[in-house]
């Protein structure tokens, strides 16, 4: 089964010609969604945990931002 993607190829290609790249392959494109994907998986959960230690039910700002510390 594929897993789901969030990220999609247009986002990544702005994010990559932003950062200078004149051009992208469409791997490259997968690539970095799968990490960044990755990524915010975890520090999502790292900040579910802040907010449950808290006593709340909602992912604040906060909890995002302590969470990438």
């Amino acid at each position: 089964m594929a897993k789901k993607k969030f990220l999609s190829h247009n986002a990544m290609d702005k994010i990559m010609r932003e950062s200078g790249a004149l051009r992208v392959s469409d791997e490259a494109k997968t690539a970095l969604a799968e990490a960044l994907e990755e990524k915010a998986l975890e520090i999502s959960a790292n900040a579910k945990k802040l907010a449950e230690h808290a006593g709340r039910k909602t992912i604040t700002e906060k909890d995002i931002r302590l969470a990438l510390k």
